[in-house]
């Protein structure tokens, strides 16, 4: 029975080390105050580099989300030294800040009236 619930509490402590898919990662929240002075076009032009820095990241986060699955279902069924190459390099936290930075530059621009904000991404690019 303790040996049952000692690898329940690994296997647990192991899931929670998991990278989480940056589809499922939040954005924090961003005032937007501090952009409703800019003019469109910084508004516009900060919201093409922090979505080009969100979606750079998040390849990177989920290649490590992959390589964190892989390597807990290797570890669980043939070899658990493979659970060690969970410890990775997860960036939750910073996409989950740029995801709030444009937010709030979004709300920024409906703030100013700015008309690119209800064009589609092709048309904003």
């Amino acid at each position: 029975m303790k040996s049952r619930m000692l690898i329940l509490i690994v296997l647990i402590m192991f899931m929670s080390g998991c990278a989480t898919a940056p589809g499922r990662i939040r954005a924090n929240y961003v005032s937007p105050v501090q952009y409703y002075a800019w003019k469109c076009g910084q508004i516009h032009s900060e919201m093409i580099r922090v979505r080009a820095k969100v979606l750079e990241l998040s390849g990177a986060q989920q290649a490590e989300c992959v390589k964190d699955t892989v390597a807990l279902t290797v570890g669980l069924f043939l070899c658990w030294p493979a659970l060690f190459f969970m410890l990775g390099d997860d960036q939750k936290q910073e996409i989950a800040q740029l995801k709030g930075e444009y937010e709030a530059l979004e709300r920024a621009a409906i703030h100013n009236e700015c008309g690119f904000i209800n064009l589609t991404e092709e048309e904003r690019e």
